[in-house]
């Protein structure tokens, strides 16, 4: 059993007011109410048989998951990269107007781009390809939680509005990766 945690809520304003844009965007901390909604989420999952924790190497994740560890007395023994966030633009170089956009089309397609046309965002087949990969790397037989994003547990789950701080079961024995779209970061 895996127990896949959305982190918190982040806070942009610093990085607003300064002026970070694409990736930089990744290393927006916790809100407060994130840091209380990661506090709450440790305190719920205390007693849950899990012995590690994982996480994205997101700041909001990462903090999210140093919070969780500290209520539950659990290491965090894993920082995997193939549980990041979506990718709107694989050439790294978006600006917050064109993720929303990127993130609207992804929507509209239902996370699959058009049949015979590629886009510049990741696909969920590209999501789900590589969470189910980290979450194998990881699995020992043992419960583990690993701290991700609402994209990546949507993709494994098929569960929407996944909600911070959510916590969501999942288990890889039925798991299969399906066919992929092409999509290489640059």
């Amino acid at each position: 059993m895996i127990l896949l945690v959305r982190h918190g809520e982040a806070d942009g304003t610093q990085l607003d007011s300064e002026g970070w844009w694409g990736p930089a965007r990744d290393f927006a901390p916790l809100s407060a109410r994130g840091v209380q909604q990661a506090k709450e989420a440790g305190r719920r999952l205390r007693d849950c048989g899990a012995d590690r924790i994982i996480a994205s190497p997101m700041t909001r994740a990462l903090q999210t998951a140093a919070l969780i560890s500290a209520e539950t007395q659990l290491p965090l023994t894993a920082v995997d990269v193939d549980l990041r966030e979506w990718l709107p633009d694989n050439t790294l170089t978006w600006r917050s107007t064109e993720a929303l956009a990127a993130a609207e089309e992804r929507t509209r397609y239902d996370g699959s781009w058009p049949p015979g046309e590629s886009r510049t965002w990741e696909p969920h087949t590209s999501v789900r390809r590589r969470a189910l990969d980290a979450l194998r790397r990881h699995s020992t037989g043992t419960p583990f939680i690993a701290v991700c994003h609402s994209v990546v547990i949507e993709t494994l789950t098929g569960t929407r509005g996944i909600e911070h701080c959510g916590v969501h079961p999942f288990t890889l024995a039925d798991a299969a990766h399906p066919p992929d779209e092409v999509f290489l970061p640059r």
